[in-house]
């Protein structure tokens, strides 16, 4: 066993990070640590959570289940040379001291190593659904204003455009994100993009804190429609309230349903402004607006994005 996978398997078996940790003794990770998804994970937390509340207010939680804290606040107890980084202990890489307090949003090696793992892995026909040619990959929730949301590490997600939206209205040249730090209020207007004199606002998805920007976008806009939902992701948000937002959007048949409306107001609205549309099996096509300007920009964003 190499120096890559020691750390994170016991008797072969990949090890759940909070027994590596120290806070269980026995726990074996059964989801190729995609802790976003663990049932185990999001308990604990949830005790990990309570238990910090209280000992704010001066308390002392009694018994076994009062001595469980987060797995981070247990591996902060260690030096800083031996506190390992979270990707050593998902046994991607060999010892790395973390050096941001379990804060991954700030770490810049995470966000350069993160985005080859998760950012730009290729979203397969399969695991998307396609409502008359838009695509949405399924795991993927919805805001009315065609932002996506995707939940990535405990309270973090990632936001970028629809292809909806995009069809409509890009390419873009330009799109400008909050910076870092900056606070995020859902369906409050937080992204700007920008196609030549025109500039579209989009609206937050949910309540949060930015914590990354895609900064190839600033300059080449574009890139946001060669492939929406990985490489062409606009920001990163620590959501504290997660479970509340989500509830507030969209994911599977209820997203499906509401892109199926937005497709028929759509032609709706093109059938009214230049007349029939030609029989193409109802599929929607690329740069409409480009391709039909007679339909007004200020009449597509407020008609779709909202604002």
């Amino acid at each position: 066993m190499n120096a890559r996978t020691s750390a994170a398997a016991h008797n072969g078996e990949p090890r759940c990070i909070w027994m590596q940790a120290g806070v269980v003794k026995r726990k074996t990770c059964r989801l190729n640590y995609e802790c976003a998804q663990c049932n185990f994970d999001r308990a604990l937390g949830r005790v990990a959570a309570e238990n910090r509340s209280r000992q704010l207010q001066g308390e002392r939680p009694p018994g076994r289940r009062g001595a469980i804290v987060s797995w981070q606040e247990h591996l902060k107890r260690l030096p800083l040379r031996k506190r390992p980084c979270l990707h050593h202990l998902r046994a991607r890489i060999a010892f790395r001291a973390c050096t941001h307090d379990y804060l991954c949003g700030k770490c810049d090696f995470d966000q350069y190593f993160n985005d080859p793992y998760s950012v730009f892995a290729t979203v397969r026909p399969l695991d998307a659904l396609d409502i008359h040619g838009i695509r949405l990959p399924q795991g993927y929730y919805l805001h009315p204003g065609h932002c996506w949301v995707r939940v990535e590490e405990a309270s973090t997600v990632r936001v970028g455009f629809d292809d909806f939206a995009l069809r409509v209205l890009a390419p873009f040249d330009r799109v400008e994100a909050p910076l870092v730090g900056k606070p995020l209020c859902r369906d409050a207007a937080a992204i700007a993009a920008g196609r030549g004199a025109h500039r579209a606002r989009f609206l937050s998805p949910v309540n949060g804190v930015v914590i990354a920007m895609n900064a190839s976008l600033r300059e080449s806009g574009w890139r946001a429609g060669t492939d929406p939902y990985t490489a062409g992701w606009v920001l990163q948000a620590y959501v504290p309230n997660l479970l509340n937002d989500l509830h507030a959007l969209m994911i599977g048949d209820q997203a499906s349903g509401f892109l199926e409306g937005e497709i028929e107001r759509l032609q709706d609205l093109i059938e009214e402004k230049a007349g029939p549309l030609a029989a193409d099996g109802g599929r929607l096509g690329y740069d409409i607006f480009g391709c039909l300007p007679q339909l007004g920009w200020d009449a597509l964003v407020s008609a779709f994005l909202r604002t």
